[in-house]
């Protein structure tokens, strides 16, 4: 069961948030065990709908692992103790949910379990890659050289992905304003020409009745029309995406479309090489790792290369054997590297070296579709509003023209 709790820490600072056990005593145990005086402590199920925390506000973000990570690795080399640190890194964290789990993981592993397994009961925020990462470090006994390298790698990831949802919030913001404006225009500026046009009793363009044409016909059916693009949305994302058939379908296709195509190759590829450098350096064995790495790539094309990959390793082929093979998917340079990697003994720092190469083609590849796609947007949003405007003052020039 889950208990919501209210409670004041020894400095008298209140805190809130969700507890899970077996019974209310065994709640208020947990707890005061951290050192919490419980001012209420209500069953989850019996708080009302309305004052339950909406969980997608309470989702454990990347950049509060990414700075978790880097303050875990910070009090490790410090030499403070594993408890400590984490009860430390747990109470000051401003996410309840997140703040849970930590001090979740800090009872587990004063009870005696390892930060490993610890971390492994919460996949939906530590991932296995994470989780084998950790766990390689406590097999060599450099588990203090393994969360840095971990932290760095995680900061270069994150800073990787932000940049990325950076460059594209300016062309999701003319898109955005694109409809607005579109949208102010057919249903407040057009049905006012609309009348005036009725009135006039004049003969019109043709293209002045298309545009009114149009614009009566979004007005009666834009509602229709969005709950069927809804509902195709959810049918495609909840449904279609879910099955097997479905999510290879769309992972194949979507790897053909021109430009986008290339740039998720690139972006697959850099993850990959990143993500098992990563995993290799840290001591996993190479089956292992490509393991790992199937489960990463989001893409069931790649995934379905990379288990060849593992299963090839284990009867004594190459990595770049088998990439060879898919050149479509790995391109030469890639299996090339790899291959020089695998004959110098050096394949951690040749992966590493593909990852920064192509994380920098994917930055540039962006870089050469947003300069596409923002000067077509705003061409775009340009043409609609000049038509429109067009298709009414055109008529309204020939009636003035008209009545002198």
């Amino acid at each position: 069961m889950k208990f919501k709790y209210q409670a004041r820490t020894e400095e008298g600072e209140i805190q809130e948030g969700v507890v899970e056990a077996g019974s209310r005593e065994s709640a208020l145990n947990i707890l005061e065990n951290h050192n919490l005086f419980v001012t209420s402590l209500i069953e989850s199920s019996l708080i009302p709908i309305w004052l339950r925390d909406i969980k997608i506000f309470n989702r454990v973000s990347q950049k509060d692992i990414v700075i978790f990570s880097r303050q875990l690795s910070m009090m490790f080399e410090a030499n403070v103790p594993l408890v400590e640190s984490l009860e430390t890194l747990g109470s000051q964290q401003k996410n309840p949910v997140f703040k849970e789990k930590v001090l979740e993981i800090a009872k587990s592993v004063e009870g005696g379990t390892a930060l490993s397994e610890a971390f492994s009961k919460h996949p939906d925020i530590f991932s296995p890659f994470y989780v084998n990462m950790i766990k390689s470090g406590e097999a060599s006994g450099k588990l203090s050289e393994v969360l840095k390298y971990l932290a760095e790698r995680l900061e270069k990831q994150y800073e990787f992905m932000s940049k990325i949802k950076g460059a594209m919030i300016y062309p999701l913001l003319v898109i955005v304003v694109s409809f607005v404006v579109i949208g102010i225009i057919i249903f407040f500026v057009m049905p006012q020409f609309a009348e005036i046009f009725g009135t006039s009793g004049q003969e019109l363009p043709l293209f002045t009745k298309i545009v009114l044409g149009l614009s009566e016909f979004f007005r009666k059916w834009l509602l229709v029309l969005m709950v069927l693009f809804l509902a195709l949305l959810a049918f495609v994302f909840f449904y279609f995406m879910k099955t097997k058939e479905g999510k290879e379908f769309i992972d194949k296709h979507i790897l053909s479309f021109p430009f986008f195509g290339d740039f998720l190759k690139m972006f697959y590829l850099s993850r990959f090489a990143q993500n098992l450098s990563t995993l290799i350096a840290g001591g996993l064995p190479i089956a292992q790792a490509l393991r790992i790495c199937s489960d990463i790539v989001n893409n069931n094309i790649y995934k379905r290369i990379i288990v060849e990959v593992q299963e090839g390793v284990k009867k004594g082929k190459t990595i770049s054997s088998i990439l060879l093979v898919y050149p479509d998917y790995f391109p030469p340079l890639f299996s090339q590297m790899v291959s020089t990697g695998e004959k110098t003994g050096q394949l951690e720092d040749s992966l590493s070296k593909i990852a920064t190469f192509f994380q920098k083609e994917v930055e540039r590849m962006l870089d050469n579709i947003l300069s596409v796609i923002e000067p077509a947007l705003i061409v775009f949003l340009a043409l609609i509003v000049g038509g429109i405007a067009a298709a009414v003052f055109i008529p309204m020039y020939n009636f003035i023209g008209a009545m002198m």
